[in-house]
C-alpha cells in the first residue's frame, strides 16, 4: 500500500529537488537520512555538507551546530544539522527527504493513511493515536484542490496528492 514513495523513490527525489526551488523552503535541504541512524548517531551521524548556499549561490557554507525536530516513532527530539552561509548569512538546515518540512510524519505514513480513509471510509482502529491530525491533512489536501486544481478535478484526491508531490508542493499543508 502506497509504496510509490519508499526513500530512495524518484518521485520523492524529484520532490526534493522541486521543493529546493520553492520561494517558501528555500532555507531547507533534503538528504536522503535514515531517522534510526540519525537517533543512534546523535551528533555523530556523518551528515553531507551542501555545496554551495541555495539563497545567493556562495561556494563555501559553515556548520552552524544543530536544531532538535521531532518525528514520530522517537520519544525525544532528533538532532539536526543546520549549515551557515558566510556571505548572505542564511541558515540552511538539513532534513531527511522521507519527510515533508514542519511535519513530523513521513510522506508514506501521511500517504498509507489518507489512502485507507479514502477507501474504506474510517481511519480504522489501528490509526486511533493521532485521528485529528489525520482529519486535518485530508482538509487541508481537499482544499488545496479546490484552490489549485479546481472542482473539475476528476482524477481522485489521492492523485491529486502524488500531483502535488511531483509539483514540489506539500499537498497536506496550510494554503
Amino acid at each position: 500500500m502506497g509504496g510509490e514513495f519508499s526513500q530512495n523513490s524518484t518521485a520523492l527525489k524529484r520532490w526534493a529537488s522541486k521543493a529546493r526551488t520553492n520561494f517558501t523552503i528555500d532555507m531547507i535541504h533534503f538528504v536522503a537520512a535514515v531517522l534510526k541512524d540519525i537517533f543512534e548517531h546523535g551528533r555523530d551521524y556523518p551528515w553531507g555538507r551542501p555545496d554551495k548556499c541555495f539563497k545567493c549561490g556562495h561556494y563555501k557554507v559553515w556548520g552552524h551546530g544543530f536544531v532538535p525536530r521531532l518525528f514520530d516513532g522517537f520519544s525525544s527530539p532528533l538532532l539536526i544539522k543546520c549549515y551557515r552561509c558566510p556571505n548572505c548569512c542564511c541558515v540552511i538546515t538539513l532534513r531527511p527527504v522521507s519527510h515533508f518540512s514542519r511535519i513530523q510524519s513521513s510522506i508514506e505514513t501521511i500517504r498509507s493513511r489518507l489512502q485507507h480513509r479514502l477507501e474504506k471510509g474510517r481511519w480504522g482502529p489501528f490509526f486511533t493515536l493521532f485521528t485529528s491530525r489525520y482529519r486535518h491533512w485530508l482538509s487541508n489536501l481537499r482544499r488545496r484542490i479546490k484552490a489549485y486544481l479546481t472542482e473539475k478535478w476528476s482524477q481522485g484526491e489521492m492523485a491529486a496528492f502524488d500531483w502535488f508531490i511531483t509539483q514540489g508542493q506539500v499537498p497536506v499543508s496550510v494554503i
